[in-house]
């Protein structure tokens, strides 16, 4: 069996690689001889290897690093080969003639090492123990980064060591020092300019404000924005979804709302939104909103810093998940680590007293979904016939499955298992026009889905290649004006060097009335969207936009996974199917996953879509649309009041318990308070010289 060839990136890796050692290798050779223009050759074909692995070959460098050869080592040898050359042409006091070259030379890679070691004290000074967003920080004496050049050593000696390197690559042909000394001079210049505008920032009155004064400030704060109730989240990147889906409840409700997070890369991924943002990394900084006015967190994940903010006596917590599903992460037994679980109805409670993880039936609050108040309901029978291309109508088909989960079972996604095949089945309907939304994590744990995945986008182009219609009335304009709209006011204009601090600056408190104006705008881009795309052409959605409840409101029916996906689709009460991968007949997978009770079940072969479109186009032969209406009841509970209603209900109600708790606390301290002030009293009784007790001890 002949052996797999290496793929495109990691064949360019090892040519990269290749070509840089063997210049350095003709480097040497050229110098030991020497012979100039093997010299200049060798020379100019490792500094244009360096500029392409910056460029484009990242991976490349953290080689060379892990192999103690970093562009520091790679730079020294390189100028220190063009020494060698220079030193063995001509006479034999040369060395004389350019002792204070490399003099020079030797000077500039020293000022290079200071440069390096002050850009990490500006660092360490521009690192706070607080990272913010949406909050005036003016006061912290917050300033735009450094240049790029001074931050990062490899670019900066490749920049600033360029002129040295070009001055004694020209003194070669002719034998002119003065080319070097003029190259080497340059360079000096360039890297006392850098040395001083590091040393500036450091000047008392130029660098940011130190730890203490940070935290000062941030006690100042808390006292005075007052904040009630907050959204705790710590995770990964691709995690940050399960936050932003509660940005708008939260914002919504009835006090003063806050976001709290653990990791600083994290503040970037919170989607826009005008609720302060406070990112607290050490565990120290974190205990200090015990004494703040925060009554309640609202957690939307577990993570392994969860643990750190519960040990807050003065605030209560409740778990909300980012989604419910039948999967056994939705009653997951750190669930019991909260004072309450907030679920959407009243599947859900059956399932952590079916789970027994330990969570009391008296601790389960059912709130709803109030994120899916933006799910438009069903809204069937259409007008006229439905679903086929020679009517002018397209059935739209939402295919959302989820990711293939930790655990490694094969029925959580039916990506690898069944998706080619459903998407084999509805691409083949010509009234089918296809909506294919993957999970953001697919194919972050199992390889096989990310490649099925890939397969499967192939496909819908391929498809759409094929398919040629007339266009709906362009918005394309629009759309452009919209989008430029919508980025104008979600996205932060940073420089391409901006560090944190710097986008703590730029993110300061925004302007009254932007929230209502991210709405409308997000609004009108959604409609504008959908109106753009042309008739019956088949969309791979994977950006940020739209979002997934507006591709709940142009579908006509979804196929997707036993995931939250189909709990939250429910809300629309439009028909949808499961894809039973797990490998279970279909009544015990049925039995297994209560919300898959109003579906329609798919086996991996998808023997059954030409039916189910069929059902979907026909309401007459939609035998499970009652059933759909009681299990919605069942997952998300009654409509009214709505769901925003009963979760801001659920709030005042924790919030109420942790005010009431706080002033049984300063009771019980105001009533220990007068004893512990009071002089210690003796534990044991004077005694005289005899040992008896004092007269002094019988009164």
């Amino acid at each position: 069996m002949p052996l797999p060839l290496p793929r495109p990136p990691a064949l360019l890796k090892g040519l990269v690689t290749i070509l840089l050692a063997a210049a350095f290798a003709a480097q040497a050779v050229a110098a030991l001889l020497p012979h100039v223009p093997l010299l200049l050759a060798a020379t100019t074909v490792s500094l244009a290897t360096e500029g392409v692995m910056y460029r484009w070959q990242r991976g490349v460098l953290s080689l060379f690093a892990k192999s103690h050869a970093d562009i520091t080592v790679r730079h020294v040898l390189r100028d220190l080969l063009l020494v060698v050359g220079l030193l063995r042409l001509g006479e034999q006091d040369r060395e004389t003639v350019y002792a204070p070259l490399v003099a020079g030379l030797l000077a500039f890679y020293v000022l290079h090492c200071a440069i390096q070691a002050l850009s990490v004290l500006v660092r360490r000074t521009r690192t706070l123990p607080v990272v913010t967003r949406n909050i005036d920080a003016s006061a912290l004496r917050l300033s735009p980064a450094p240049s790029g050049l001074l931050r990062r050593p490899g670019h900066r000696l490749l920049v600033f060591g360029l002129p040295a390197t070009a001055g004694l690559l020209a003194a070669a042909p002719g034998d002119e020092p003065v080319y070097a000394a003029a190259g080497i001079a340059l360079s000096l210049v360039l890297a006392l300019t850098g040395l001083g505008a590091l040393l500036l920032r450091l000047l008392p009155g130029r660098r940011p404000a130190g730890e203490q004064e940070v935290l000062a400030w941030f006690d100042a704060w808390l006292a005075e924005y007052r904040p009630t109730v907050g959204l705790y989240f710590s995770g990964g990147a691709a995690s940050a979804y399960q936050a932003n889906m509660w940005l708008e409840p939260l914002a919504k409700l009835d006090g003063k709302p806050l976001i709290v997070l653990r990791e600083r890369f994290m503040v970037q991924k919170i989607a826009a939104t005008d609720i302060p943002i406070v990112c607290l990394p050490k565990v120290s900084t974190l205990m200090r909103l015990e004494h703040s006015t925060l009554q309640v967190l609202i957690h939307p994940s577990n993570s392994g810093k969860t643990s750190q903010v519960l040990r807050i006596p003065t605030i209560r917590h409740t778990f909300v998940n980012h989604g419910e599903s039948d999967k056994l992460s939705s009653c997951n037994p750190y669930a019991k680590a909260y004072d309450e679980v907030w679920v959407a109805g009243p599947a859900a409670r059956e399932r952590y007293a079916l789970a027994e993880v330990g969570v009391e039936d008296k601790d389960v609050v059912e709130t709803g979904r109030p994120q899916l108040d933006v799910v438009r309901p069903y809204a069937w029978p259409p007008k006229g016939p439905r679903g086929g291309a020679t009517d002018g109508h397209f059935t739209t088909v939402l295919y959302a499955p989820t990711w293939e989960g930790w655990d490694g079972n094969p029925g959580n996604t039916s990506v690898v298992a069944a998706g080619e095949n459903l998407v084999r089945a509805l691409l083949a309907d010509p009234g089918v026009r296809l909506l294919y939304k993957p999970h953001p994590l697919t194919g972050s744990v199992d390889p096989r889905a990310g490649a099925a995945d890939l397969r499967i986008r192939e496909l819908i182009r391929a498809a759409n290649r094929e398919r040629t219609g007339a266009r709906r009335p362009t918005a394309g304009a629009d759309l452009a004006r919209l989008t430029e709209e919508l980025d104008r006011l979600i996205t932060a204009d940073f420089r391409a060097g901006a560090d944190t601090l710097e986008r703590m600056l730029v993110q300061s408190a925004p302007e009254p009335g932007r929230a209502e104006a991210v709405a409308r705008a997000t609004a009108a881009w959604e409609e504008a969207y959908w109106a753009s795309l042309p008739e019956g052409e088949h969309q791979i959605i994977t950006d940020a936009r739209p979002a997934l409840y507006s591709c709940f409101n142009v579908a006509d029916l979804l196929i997707s996974d036993v995931s939250s996906v189909i709990s939250d689709f429910l809300a629309s009460e439009k028909p949808y199917a499961v894809a039973n991968t797990s490998g279970l007949p279909e009544e015990a997978f049925r039995t297994a996953f209560p919300t898959v009770a109003a579906a329609t079940v798919l086996t991996p072969d998808a023997a059954g879509v030409p039916g189910l479109l069929e059902t979907v186009r026909h309401p007459e032969k939609d035998v499970l649309a009652e059933a759909r209406a009681e299990l919605k009841l069942r997952l998300l509970g009654p409509a009214d009041p709505p769901s925003q209603e009963r979760f801001n209900a659920a709030v005042q109600a924790l919030c109420a318990q942790a005010r009431d708790h706080r002033a049984r606390l300063a009771q019980r301290l105001a009533a220990e308070r007068p004893a512990a002030e009071l002089p210690g009293q003796r534990t044991e009784p004077a005694r005289d010289g005899a040992g008896l007790p004092t007269p002094a001890q019988h009164t």
